[in-house]
């Protein structure tokens, strides 16, 4: 289920501050845990925190671009998409998510 589809409240999970840029922190939630990413331009993207490949850590890989290289394998995953980029196939839930005066909030279904 893509998350991205059927948000309908937005909860405050903490300071844009608190996510170091190309950086990531990790949120737990009913849907199981949901990393948030924030890109070297300040951008935040919302994925859950599972590679579609071995269901690696996304939140301790490598943020590049508006990517993430999964720490496990090497698979990248599109931030904007979850789609996994290259010739690699799958796709990981994305969940709305916004800042408002410091503050980033995810949106769940």
């Amino acid at each position: 289920m893509d998350g991205m589809n059927n948000a309908k409240n937005f909860i405050d999970v903490g300071g844009l501050d608190d996510i170091p840029p190309l950086g990531a922190r990790v949120v737990a939630t009913a849907l199981g845990d949901i990393a948030i990413f924030r890109t070297g331009g300040g951008e935040v993207f919302a994925l859950r925190d599972q590679c579609p490949h071995k269901q690696g850590p996304l939140s301790q890989g490598i943020v590049h671009g508006n990517a993430v290289t999964c720490p496990l394998h090497g698979w990248t995953i599109s931030l904007e998409t979850g789609e996994a980029q290259g010739l690699d196939s799958g796709c990981t839930p994305r969940f709305a998510v916004k800042t408002e005066a410091g503050r980033v909030f995810l949106a769940l279904p």
